[in-house]
């Protein structure tokens, strides 16, 4: 059985978000191609995920060490523990993201931190660092108030060119992307952008 890891990391409701809309019709149109597959969604707005802080930082020292950890300590080692193997265990994974401020949410960006940890999701050699995360496919699927896939703005894109960047460092190579974008800019042509956007998510979702 395929096991799908959806991320979601937007705080709005769902019918007020363009990025979680997109994400469900990709998501809709992945499990009618796939009735079989598992999908476990990851709220990032409503779960505990602790920040690499002094006591993360601290706490890791310590279990190295093999000295005791405080429970807050503790508490916090515990759960990056299980969203690394979360990660890990997924045969797939799916982003749904909105474009804050030329990048990700802050908790995005908190996610992946959580997630990119050596020994686990990638490991240094004497040749270089060799992502560890295994063959899996991954989706961000996003939704952008300007335009920055082309034209003058898209040297302030930094979400799915710093993504890509990570999951290929931990390993992961087949990454599709699909944006919807400039409904802020042009708002009267906003509901056929997104339609457009819809349309190209149900289709990617048939080869994810």
């Amino acid at each position: 059985m395929t096991k799908v890891l959806y991320v979601k990391a937007n705080p709005k409701r769902d019918d007020q978000s363009f990025s979680t809309r997109l994400a469900n019709a990709f998501l809709d149109a992945f499990q009618t191609e796939n009735p079989d597959a598992k999908v476990e969604t990851l709220d990032l707005y409503n779960t505990y995920l602790p920040l690499i802080d002094a006591d993360v930082l601290n706490g890791w020292a310590k279990a190295a060490a093999n000295q005791e950890l405080t429970e807050t300590e503790a508490k916090k080692i515990t759960r990056l523990g299980e969203l690394v193997d979360q990660f890990l265990e997924a045969d797939k994974v799916v982003f749904s993201t909105p474009f804050w401020n030329f990048g990700f949410p802050p908790l995005m960006k908190a996610y992946i931190d959580a997630i990119a940890v050596a020994g686990k999701t990638f490991k240094y050699t004497e040749n270089g660092p060799i992502g560890l995360a295994g063959d899996k496919k991954v989706a961000l699927i996003e939704a952008r108030g300007g335009v920055y896939s082309d034209g003058p703005a898209a040297a302030m894109e930094h979400t799915q060119s710093y993504l890509r960047t990570v999951m290929s460092f931990l390993g992961i190579q087949d990454f599709t992307l699909v944006v919807a974008e400039g409904m802020a800019a042009a708002p009267a042509e906003a509901e056929a952008i997104f339609a457009e956007a819809i349309t190209k998510a149900k289709e990617a979702a048939k080869t994810f």
